[in-house]
């Protein structure tokens, strides 16, 4: 059966947060499709991988019978996480915006399991494994909203994850979030309700489908 990897990273605990409940959506119609599979889950919010040191780094450039025991210590936290994406057969990853970028605590996962000559480099080891990210966030930056040109969560997801770790990328944003807290957005309520369905909808289908998918 298959091993779905996934992986929160909001600030905000249950339903107080949009990715958090559009993951959960997914992972619920993933485990409808797969009773018997398994799903590796990180919470980097709750529990933060460590941030990447220079022990960390070096060690990925260095024999490791060459380690120091700081080297050797800080590798395998990072071959733990290297290995959790390899075993998976699809991620799920919530990524909210914060402050027009994600959370220093997906970042931070990112820099862990990127390693040159395993995960990136000319032959990446996830290389083809289907990642949905849900990239929820308080306002638009679609084309042709004002705020466009300060989307970096889809652009900078899709390089890192499409472009260095090679994997197959695939979005679902639920936007406007902030519509129902902040006064000056009560005109954009409909609109966020729309979006907020649309993503549970697609979270759902996306789920089935990759399962099935993966079954075939």
């Amino acid at each position: 059966m298959a091993t779905l990897l996934h992986i929160d990273s909001s600030a905000f605990p249950g339903k107080a947060s949009s990715s958090r409940s559009v993951t959960d959506a997914f992972r619920n119609a993933w485990e409808e499709q797969h009773p018997e599979g398994t799903v590796i889950y990180r919470d980097v919010a709750a529990n933060p991988v460590p941030h990447i040191t220079a022990d960390a780094f070096t060690a990925g450039f260095t024999t490791p019978s060459a380690h120091t025991p700081e080297q050797s210590a800080a590798f395998a936290a990072r071959v733990k996480l290297i290995e959790e994406l390899e075993q998976a057969d699809a991620v799920l990853i919530g990524a909210p915006m914060y402050n027009y970028s994600i959370p220093s605590t997906l970042k931070a996962w990112l820099d862990n399991v990127i390693l040159l000559g395993r995960t990136a480099g000319e032959n990446p080891s996830a290389q083809g494994t289907p990642v949905t990210v849900v990239a929820s966030r308080g306002g638009s930056y679609a084309p042709g909203t004002p705020k466009e040109s300060f989307e970096y969560v889809q652009n900078y997801l899709e390089a890192v994850l499409g472009g260095i770790l090679g994997l197959d990328t695939d979005f679902i944003v639920p936007e406007l979030t902030m519509a129902p807290r902040n006064p000056a957005m009560s005109e954009l309520i409909p609109l966020y309700r729309a979006s907020r369905e649309r993503a549970f909808e697609d979270a759902t289908t996306k789920a089935k489908e990759l399962a099935k998918r993966l079954a075939a």
